[in-house]
Protein backbone atom coordinates (compact mmCIF):
# COMPACT_ATOMS: atom_id res chain seq x y z
CA UNK A 1 0.00 0.00 0.00
CA UNK A 2 2.84 2.38 0.81
CA UNK A 3 4.57 1.76 -2.51
CA UNK A 4 1.33 2.30 -4.42
CA UNK A 5 0.62 5.47 -2.41
CA UNK A 6 4.08 6.90 -3.13
CA UNK A 7 3.89 6.35 -6.90
CA UNK A 8 2.92 9.65 -8.57
CA UNK A 9 -0.77 9.54 -9.40
CA UNK A 10 -3.90 11.65 -9.62
CA UNK A 11 -4.25 11.64 -5.84
CA UNK A 12 -0.63 12.72 -5.34
CA UNK A 13 -1.20 15.60 -7.76
CA UNK A 14 -4.33 16.65 -5.89
CA UNK A 15 -2.59 16.59 -2.50
CA UNK A 16 0.44 18.52 -3.72
CA UNK A 17 -1.65 21.06 -5.62
CA UNK A 18 -3.86 21.82 -2.60
CA UNK A 19 -0.90 21.95 -0.19
CA UNK A 20 1.18 24.15 -2.49
CA UNK A 21 -1.69 26.55 -3.12
CA UNK A 22 -3.26 26.75 0.34
CA UNK A 23 -0.85 25.16 2.81
CA UNK A 24 -0.28 21.88 4.61
CA UNK A 25 -3.70 21.83 6.27
CA UNK A 26 -5.41 21.64 2.88
CA UNK A 27 -3.07 18.82 1.87
CA UNK A 28 -4.08 17.11 5.11
CA UNK A 29 -7.80 17.46 4.35
CA UNK A 30 -7.28 16.20 0.79
CA UNK A 31 -5.42 13.22 2.26
CA UNK A 32 -8.29 12.61 4.69
CA UNK A 33 -10.69 12.50 1.73
CA UNK A 34 -8.47 10.00 -0.07
CA UNK A 35 -8.11 7.80 3.01
CA UNK A 36 -11.85 7.96 3.72
CA UNK A 37 -12.60 6.73 0.19
CA UNK A 38 -10.00 3.97 0.61
CA UNK A 39 -11.71 2.87 3.84
CA UNK A 40 -15.05 2.78 2.02
CA UNK A 41 -13.52 0.56 -0.68
CA UNK A 42 -12.02 -1.74 1.98
CA UNK A 43 -15.38 -2.10 3.68
CA UNK A 44 -17.09 -2.74 0.36
CA UNK A 45 -14.53 -5.42 -0.53
CA UNK A 46 -14.43 -7.09 2.87
CA UNK A 47 -18.16 -7.30 3.42
CA UNK A 48 -19.02 -8.70 0.02
CA UNK A 49 -20.56 -5.61 -1.51
CA UNK A 50 -18.37 -5.87 -4.59
CA UNK A 51 -21.44 -7.17 -6.40
CA UNK A 52 -23.27 -3.97 -5.54
CA UNK A 53 -20.53 -1.86 -7.14
CA UNK A 54 -20.72 -4.10 -10.22
CA UNK A 55 -24.51 -3.78 -10.36
CA UNK A 56 -24.29 0.03 -10.19
CA UNK A 57 -22.61 -0.02 -13.62
CA UNK A 58 -23.34 3.22 -15.42
CA UNK A 59 -24.55 4.91 -12.25
CA UNK A 60 -21.03 4.66 -10.88
CA UNK A 61 -19.82 6.73 -13.82
CA UNK A 62 -21.93 9.55 -12.41
CA UNK A 63 -19.56 9.67 -9.41
CA UNK A 64 -16.64 9.94 -11.82
CA UNK A 65 -18.30 12.74 -13.79
CA UNK A 66 -19.11 14.65 -10.62
CA UNK A 67 -15.55 14.22 -9.37
CA UNK A 68 -14.07 15.40 -12.67
CA UNK A 69 -16.41 18.41 -12.90
CA UNK A 70 -15.65 19.34 -9.29
CA UNK A 71 -11.89 19.24 -9.90
CA UNK A 72 -12.21 21.40 -13.00
CA UNK A 73 -14.36 23.87 -11.05
CA UNK A 74 -11.76 23.93 -8.23
CA UNK A 75 -9.01 24.54 -10.79
CA UNK A 76 -10.87 27.44 -12.39
CA UNK A 77 -11.61 28.92 -8.95
CA UNK A 78 -7.97 28.58 -7.98
CA UNK A 79 -6.85 30.22 -11.23
CA UNK A 80 -9.07 33.22 -10.49
CA UNK A 81 -8.15 33.38 -6.77
CA UNK A 82 -6.40 36.42 -5.38
CA UNK A 83 -2.74 35.69 -4.74
CA UNK A 84 -2.86 37.68 -1.49
CA UNK A 85 -5.14 35.07 0.12
CA UNK A 86 -2.23 32.63 0.59
CA UNK A 87 0.04 35.29 1.97
CA UNK A 88 -2.58 36.17 4.59
CA UNK A 89 -2.97 32.44 5.31
CA UNK A 90 -6.68 32.91 5.90
CA UNK A 91 -8.66 30.31 4.06
CA UNK A 92 -12.01 29.35 5.57
CA UNK A 93 -13.49 26.08 6.65
CA UNK A 94 -15.37 25.72 3.38
CA UNK A 95 -12.02 25.41 1.64
CA UNK A 96 -11.09 22.59 4.01
CA UNK A 97 -14.26 20.80 3.00
CA UNK A 98 -13.46 21.39 -0.68
CA UNK A 99 -10.02 19.88 -0.10
CA UNK A 100 -11.61 16.87 1.61
CA UNK A 101 -14.17 16.48 -1.20
CA UNK A 102 -11.53 16.71 -3.90
CA UNK A 103 -9.57 13.85 -2.28
CA UNK A 104 -12.74 11.81 -1.73
CA UNK A 105 -14.11 12.25 -5.25
CA UNK A 106 -10.77 11.63 -6.93
CA UNK A 107 -10.44 8.31 -5.13
CA UNK A 108 -14.06 7.25 -5.56
CA UNK A 109 -13.76 7.91 -9.29
CA UNK A 110 -10.36 6.24 -9.69
CA UNK A 111 -10.66 2.91 -11.53
CA UNK A 112 -7.24 1.85 -10.24
CA UNK A 113 -8.41 2.20 -6.64
CA UNK A 114 -11.57 0.26 -7.42
CA UNK A 115 -9.63 -2.54 -9.13
CA UNK A 116 -7.05 -2.60 -6.35
CA UNK A 117 -9.52 -2.96 -3.51
CA UNK A 118 -12.20 -5.01 -5.22
CA UNK A 119 -9.72 -7.17 -7.14
CA UNK A 120 -6.75 -7.41 -4.77
CA UNK A 121 -8.52 -8.40 -1.57
CA UNK A 122 -10.56 -11.29 -2.97
CA UNK A 123 -7.45 -12.64 -4.72
CA UNK A 124 -5.15 -12.62 -1.66
CA UNK A 125 -7.41 -12.59 1.39
CA UNK A 126 -10.05 -15.15 2.27
CA UNK A 127 -12.93 -12.74 2.83
CA UNK A 128 -15.15 -15.50 4.26
CA UNK A 129 -12.88 -15.81 7.31
CA UNK A 130 -12.43 -12.08 7.96
CA UNK A 131 -13.26 -10.89 11.45
CA UNK A 132 -14.01 -7.31 12.51
CA UNK A 133 -10.52 -7.21 14.06
CA UNK A 134 -8.97 -8.25 10.71
CA UNK A 135 -10.94 -5.49 9.00
CA UNK A 136 -9.77 -2.94 11.58
CA UNK A 137 -6.15 -3.99 11.03
CA UNK A 138 -6.51 -3.57 7.25
CA UNK A 139 -8.12 -0.14 7.74
CA UNK A 140 -5.28 0.94 10.07
CA UNK A 141 -2.70 -0.24 7.53
CA UNK A 142 -4.46 1.82 4.84
CA UNK A 143 -4.60 4.89 7.10
CA UNK A 144 -0.91 4.65 7.95
CA UNK A 145 0.33 3.56 4.52
CA UNK A 146 -1.77 5.71 2.21
CA UNK A 147 -2.28 8.60 4.63
CA UNK A 148 1.37 8.72 5.66
CA UNK A 149 2.66 8.75 2.08
CA UNK A 150 0.23 11.49 1.01
CA UNK A 151 1.07 13.61 4.07
CA UNK A 152 4.75 13.51 3.13
CA UNK A 153 3.79 14.90 -0.28
CA UNK A 154 1.62 17.57 1.37
CA UNK A 155 4.45 18.60 3.69
CA UNK A 156 6.99 18.81 0.85
CA UNK A 157 4.59 20.83 -1.32
CA UNK A 158 3.85 23.20 1.54
CA UNK A 159 7.57 23.70 2.29
CA UNK A 160 8.29 24.34 -1.38
CA UNK A 161 5.52 26.92 -1.62
CA UNK A 162 6.78 28.66 1.55
CA UNK A 163 9.82 29.72 -0.46
CA UNK A 164 7.60 32.03 -2.48
CA UNK A 165 6.13 34.87 -0.44
CA UNK A 166 5.50 37.59 -3.01
CA UNK A 167 2.15 37.94 -4.74
CA UNK A 168 3.59 37.39 -8.23
CA UNK A 169 5.12 34.05 -7.23
CA UNK A 170 1.92 33.12 -5.40
CA UNK A 171 -0.14 33.88 -8.48
CA UNK A 172 2.16 31.58 -10.48
CA UNK A 173 1.71 28.81 -7.89
CA UNK A 174 -2.07 29.29 -8.06
CA UNK A 175 -2.01 28.99 -11.85
CA UNK A 176 0.21 25.89 -11.70
CA UNK A 177 -2.05 24.26 -9.10
CA UNK A 178 -5.12 25.25 -11.14
CA UNK A 179 -3.64 23.69 -14.28
CA UNK A 180 -2.94 20.48 -12.36
CA UNK A 181 -6.51 20.34 -10.99
CA UNK A 182 -8.06 21.06 -14.40
CA UNK A 183 -5.79 18.48 -16.08
CA UNK A 184 -6.68 15.85 -13.48
CA UNK A 185 -10.39 16.61 -13.94
CA UNK A 186 -10.09 16.39 -17.72
CA UNK A 187 -8.13 13.12 -17.43
CA UNK A 188 -10.89 11.65 -15.25
CA UNK A 189 -13.48 12.69 -17.83
CA UNK A 190 -11.48 11.08 -20.64
CA UNK A 191 -11.00 7.87 -18.65
CA UNK A 192 -14.72 7.71 -17.95
CA UNK A 193 -15.61 8.25 -21.61
CA UNK A 194 -13.19 5.51 -22.66
CA UNK A 195 -15.10 3.03 -20.47
CA UNK A 196 -18.35 3.72 -22.34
Amino acid sequence: MIVLAIVPSVSVLAVTARAAAFGFTHGLFTTLGIVFADILFILVAVYGLALLAGMMGDQFRLVQYIGAAYLIWLGISLWRADAQARAADSVGLSSWSSSFLSGLLITLGDQKAILFYLGFFPAFIDLSTMTPLDTLIIVLIAILGVGGAKLVYAYLADRASALFRNSRALHGINILAACIMITVGAALLLKTWQWL
